[in-house]
């Protein structure tokens, strides 16, 4: 586990950069995930209310665990919010805020705070400009977007992949770690969506951010 974190930890050997926004990728497997040592995109973002923000104004100088999920449709990513909301409290006393980022609607995030009794703060990616700044936004497959569309009636804007065929944007399931000045101390992404980050690896890396 040590040598696991510490492989993880190494943003003191990267040159911290401004990224810009990534190409979409084709499919999970392709994500070009934002990196240790580099700092969070200049993006907006959308809250609760509807308002739109620069995420750095989000993060506002705080010590941040962000994670990104497909939305409160998918039962992987409520598993993961329950888990983190038990989290929640031990991250709190450590100095951090806690962020998830998803491709519902404001009405969406609103509708997931009820369900599970969230108390930490969700915003909206609906046009999915976060997660590509991030590099974690990718063309789900046909048969996903006709899936995901007809069965779950999402409304989320399709947009064209390299061979010209609107499909749905989703993002690859990660946490950051943000230390106080928006520099990424942690990341975990994974392209398969069922597999998520385990609570004491998320907890081990936090307690290294000072």
């Amino acid at each position: 586990m040590k040598n696991f974190i510490a492989a993880l930890f190494i943003s003191s050997l990267f040159v911290a950069a401004t990224v810009q926004a990534k190409p979409i990728a084709e499919n999970a497997d392709m994500v070009t995930p934002l990196l240790n040592g580099q700092y969070v995109p200049d993006v907006k973002t959308t809250t609760l209310s509807g308002k739109q923000l620069p995420l750095k104004q989000v993060l506002n100088g705080h010590k941040t665990v962000m994670f990104f999920y497909r939305g409160g449709w998918c039962p992987y990513c409520n598993t993961q919010m329950g888990q983190l909301k038990q989290l929640e409290p031990k991250l709190k006393a450590m100095g951090f805020q806690l962020v998830g980022v998803s491709t519902d609607a404001p009405d969406g995030l609103q509708s997931s705070i009820e369900k599970l009794d969230l108390g930490y703060t969700l915003l909206s990616d609906f046009d999915s400009s976060v997660s590509q700044a991030f590099g974690l936004a990718f063309f789900a497959s046909k048969k996903t977007t006709d899936r995901y569309v007809s069965a779950l009636k999402l409304e989320n804007p399709l947009k064209k992949n390299s061979a010209g065929e609107s499909r749905l944007v989703l993002p690859a399931p990660a946490v950051y770690i943000f230390d106080s000045k928006g520099l990424v101390q942690f990341n975990y992404v994974n392209s398969n969506f069922k597999v998520r980050l385990h609570q004491d690896v998320l907890m081990a890396a936090a307690k290294l951010v000072k």
